[in-house]
């Protein structure tokens, strides 16, 4: 009896090891594009705790006074009080690409300042509304989630004056 030589591979083992490979992917492509959506998301956070924190040194400079637009913290004082408090505002990482800023909105009296996202949505991240995240001068990061409790902070709440 002669021994028959196989060399290769049968077109049914080649679809199966496609199938499993396409079942493989279909399970971790998912996974991947929340990962980098969560990590869009920290990165916006983290990108308005750096300008709250920026606004809070202008106003250590500026006798409690908050600047009145984000391009204040970029420009050194003319009165050679503080300096450039930011080498450049950052950008939301959602809409880099077409230089969105963030949302800036402050009062004077009393003296306060909000930021927002204005990127449209962190909705693959879950976060629960567009807008979001927010950070307040009085509250900090805000950042509700999709799955958190109904009462959730909706719109910015601006202080009313005296």
């Amino acid at each position: 009896m002669k021994k028959i030589n196989r060399k290769g591979f049968t077109l049914i083992e080649l679809m199966i090891v496609i199938a499993i490979i396409a079942i493989l992917a279909a399970i971790l492509v998912p996974n991947f594009v929340r990962a980098r959506a969560q990590g869009q998301l920290t990165a916006c956070q983290s990108n308005l705790k750096n300008i709250g924190t920026a606004c809070e040194m202008f106003s250590a400079d500026h006798n409690g006074r908050y600047p009145e637009g984000l391009a204040n913290l970029e420009e050194a004082a003319a009165s050679g009080v503080g300096g450039a408090y930011m080498q450049h505002v950052p950008l939301c990482p959602l809409v880099q690409a077409d230089g969105t800023p963030y949302d800036y909105d402050h009062t004077t009296n009393p003296d306060w300042y909000g930021l927002q996202c204005t990127a449209g949505n962190h909705m693959a991240a879950n976060v629960s509304a567009v807008g979001y995240p927010m950070y307040d001068s009085a509250i900090g990061l805000i950042c509700p989630k999709a799955d958190g409790p109904a009462n959730q902070i909706t719109t910015w709440e601006k202080p009313t004056g005296n």
